[in-house]
């Protein structure tokens, strides 16, 4: 699999600094209510649930927020939401998906089409660049959390697959199927994680110019900030000097 991005850290340090943290409560507190309506509303018994609930907390979302989100899923204005992803290719040939959840599919698939468009991309069919990902269970931890040594000795005790580390912090991975197991006999192990999820996994990085680097950023912007978009993932790396010019 491909070696962790350090420049997805810093994207996604930037992109929580930078959002409205209404819009990002908004996509929490979405996934929270599908999450409960499709399973049990008791995050102990749903492990999607428990996971976009360790999300939330992770991002400093208050509790009753959370809890509004649950009891929402029980009541009979918690909307039809449909998962759907969209796959397709920024400038260069660069590979991007998209996970949405909306109540409108013609809405979503019209405003993902003409953002791929206006930054000089395409939208795909479905499998047209997801080959080249790998579907897993992602789990971070602090770089305090311990040695590289420590947690991958950890990682593999619990039953994960994969451990990537840095000064930044530690990314382990596993199937996912597992990751809820996996998470929780990590969290006895090392203490509790900042996030635990399911990503999309490139098994290739391509480092870009600074040019490219402008166009793909406005793409990946330009997605994050519509209301239906969950998730944008992609298999770009900006060097360390082309970074600094940004």
């Amino acid at each position: 699999m491909a070696g962790h991005s350090k420049w997805a850290n810093i994207q996604h340090r930037k992109g929580k600094a930078d959002a409205a943290r209404s819009k990002m409560f908004s996509k929490m507190s979405k996934e929270i209510t599908v999450a409960a309506k499709m399973g049990m509303p008791d995050p102990d018994m749903n492990p999607r649930l428990r996971l976009a609930v360790k999300a939330a907390k992770a991002a400093s979302m208050p509790k009753d927020v959370i809890d509004r989100a649950i009891k929402k899923s029980q009541m009979g204005d918690a909307g039809d939401y449909t998962e759907i992803r969209y796959e397709g290719y920024g400038v260069n040939g660069i590979a991007i998906i998209v996970e949405a959840l909306t109540d409108n599919l013609n809405r979503t698939a019209s405003n993902v089409r003409s953002y791929f468009s206006k930054c000089g991309g395409n939208l795909g069919q479905t499998g047209s660049v997801s080959h080249g990902f790998d579907r897993v269970g992602e789990i971070t931890y602090p770089a305090k959390a311990g040695t590289a040594d420590e947690v991958m000795m950890a990682a593999l005790e619990a039953g994960a697959d994969d451990v990537e580390s840095d000064e930044e912090g530690h990314w382990i991975y596993c199937k996912v199927e597992e990751l809820s197991a996996v998470s929780e006999a990590l969290e006895k192990a090392l203490g509790e994680s900042t996030e635990a999820k399911l990503i999309w996994k490139p098994q290739t990085l391509t480092e870009v110019d600074l040019e490219t680097a402008q166009k793909l950023m406005r793409l990946v912007d330009l997605l994050e900030e519509d209301d239906d978009v969950q998730s944008v993932t992609h298999n770009f790396d900006v060097p360390e000097d082309v970074a600094a010019q940004l």
